[in-house]
């Protein structure tokens, strides 16, 4: 029961971070039917930047509190990113937007390439290690562990969730990308500028991911140019398993994706480890008495969850937990 809890609270907090993700590529998509496959390099370039900032405050032994040092970098990676996002839509996409839908995609493709190597120029190939200014006490959950930052990371992903729910339900700016998302047609002859909304949304997507990418950097104290490449997967699989283009889908599908890792990684060695089983165990008996363990399937199988909870639903349920089948639009 320990290690369910443990790998329970381990799973909100990945899912938590693959769910602020997945709501920006849901965020594009329902607006302009586009899946952007750069949102994840975005999010690297948060965590980068952040570093950067970070990093130099610290070398200037500055008298700051660790919250305030950390807070700098979250507000120098957000415009950043805001900007990266803006410049997207605008030199990339938008010259696309009426053309077949796999020419954005292919371009989506390439920008993703594109940002890795320009991070790579920049930051270098090297993995940058996050530096541990802050305390990160730990507190006991029912004979788990819950640390500060997994607590921080909880909290302020249900405060995003909530923040821009309420933002696109109850704001004229997200009425307006919701009119869009229907019609954009329409939506322009009622007097909505469509291509400023669609950048708003870009922009808005970028803001969460640079948020997210602080929160990686933060959680596993690292930083890479690729960071975004496999993370960006997994927060589309969140997405297409809670319903693309819907917003509490991506929360949903976020949160159970990184439960389903969690779970899979906490217990899929203890279930193929061959020296448990006896009629094997008997055939490697010399292996398991010198090794202890022959474990066919260890936790760094966990990205292959990912994956399968993303081929079973376009398989069985292409619409998502929370989405819906809707026609071809005209």
């Amino acid at each position: 029961m320990d290690i369910f809890l443990q790998q329970i609270i381990n799973g909100l907090t990945t899912g938590s971070v693959y769910a602020i993700v997945a709501l920006g590529y849901t965020m594009v998509y329902g607006v302009i039917q586009l899946i952007n496959f750069a949102h994840g390099d975005v999010v690297m370039v948060g965590a980068m930047v952040a570093f950067t900032v970070i990093m130099g405050v610290v070398g200037m032994g500055l008298p700051l509190p660790p919250f305030m040092i950390v807070l700098a970098g979250v507000l120098a990676a957000i415009p950043a990113c805001m900007a990266v996002g803006f410049l997207l839509e605008r030199a990339a996409y938008r010259p696309l937007r009426h053309a077949p839908r796999l020419a954005p995609l292919i371009t989506a493709i390439g920008m993703s390439i594109i940002l890795q190597q320009v991070a790579l120029l920049i930051w270098g190939r090297d993995p940058r290690a996050f530096p541990q200014i802050m305390d990160n006490p730990s507190f006991a959950i029912g004979g788990a562990a819950i640390s500060a930052v997994q607590i921080a990371i909880i909290l302020l992903s249900v405060a995003l969730m909530a923040g821009l729910t309420w933002f696109v339900y109850r704001t004229k700016f997200g009425i307006a990308m919701r009119a869009t998302a229907e019609n954009v047609n329409i939506a322009g002859l009622m007097g909505i500028d469509a291509n400023r909304v669609i950048a708003g949304t870009f922009i808005i997507a970028a803001a969460l991911g640079a948020v997210a990418g602080v929160m990686y950097g933060t959680y596993y104290g690292i930083a890479h140019y690729t960071m975004g490449f496999i993370l960006g997967l997994k927060a589309f699989s969140a997405a297409v398993l809670g319903g693309i283009g819907n917003l509490a889908g991506a929360m949903l599908g976020g949160l159970l994706l990184g439960l389903v890792e969690a779970l899979g990684a906490g217990y899929i060695g203890e279930f193929t480890d061959l020296c448990r089983w006896p009629v094997v165990s008997a055939m490697l008996a010399e292996r398991c008495a010198a090794d202890g363990h022959v474990v066919l399937f260890g936790s760094n199988y966990q990205d292959v969850f990912a994956f399968a909870v993303l081929i079973l639903v376009l398989v069985f349920r292409p619409s998502g937990l929370l989405g819906e089948r809707v026609s071809e639009r005209a």
